[in-house]
């Protein structure tokens, strides 16, 4: 059954960029949108401004890879983070967020410190609904798993949100968010409830309600 409406202090007045060039992404901001908060396309970098924080949907990291070099969005957004905005990468964009890719290896944004194999899982976790432990909530958490990637390390300093099968599945540090599982397919908001109160806590989103 869907869960209740969650609700986040100050949500309605964030603004979240998805980006979208393929995957779920229409999934995310359905999310973000039952939970009333305004979200965006982002396809340029001008798309990124005025934006809290920033989604990296599933889909194939190596395509949108590819399009934020060639759009100028690599930069962007690794400044983004650098400047305290909040990111939020699910699957392939768990992916890119990593320090480190193998299997095969391929560059990333490197934004959080952690080792991520792709596609590990291999055909076990196609398509498949599992339940696994999570710090969000007391009841197991529903996670969608589609050719997900595995977190083989995390660095100093990473928190390990929630786990499956004795990996970390979804992850934190500061002002970056990882999951290899897609919680925008579930009726479950709570894991996007945690990347809204990420951003309302940090000292960029501080700054921009004092201004």
């Amino acid at each position: 059954m869907p869960c209740p409406p969650i609700t986040v202090k100050g949500a309605h007045e964030l603004k979240i960029g998805i980006l979208a060039v393929q995957g779920d992404f229409a999934a995310h901001a359905a999310m973000l949108a039952g939970m009333g908060v305004q979200t965006a396309e982002m396809r340029t970098v001008e798309d990124l401004e005025g934006c809290d924080g920033l989604i990296l949907p599933g889909g194939e990291s190596t395509t949108q890879l590819q399009f934020l070099q060639e759009e100028g969005l690599f930069d962007a957004v690794k400044k983004f983070a650098a400047d305290g905005g909040g990111i939020f990468g699910t699957c392939a964009g768990a992916i890119l967020l990593a320090t480190e890719v193998k299997n095969p290896a391929q560059a990333s944004l490197g934004l959080l410190d952690m080792t991520v194999l792709r596609n590990a899982y291999g055909r076990q976790l196609a398509s498949d609904v599992f339940f696994g432990s999570s710090k969000l909530t007391d009841v197991p958490m529903e996670m969608v798993f589609i050719r997900a990637p595995v977190i083989d390390r995390i660095g100093a300093g990473v928190e390990v949100l929630a786990e499956y099968d004795g990996k970390p599945v979804l992850v934190r540090k500061d002002n970056i968010m990882a999951a290899t599982f897609h919680p925008e397919l579930t009726q479950d908001g709570t894991v996007h409830s945690r990347f809204l109160e990420l951003i309302e806590a940090s000292p960029r989103r501080s700054a921009s309600v004092a201004r």
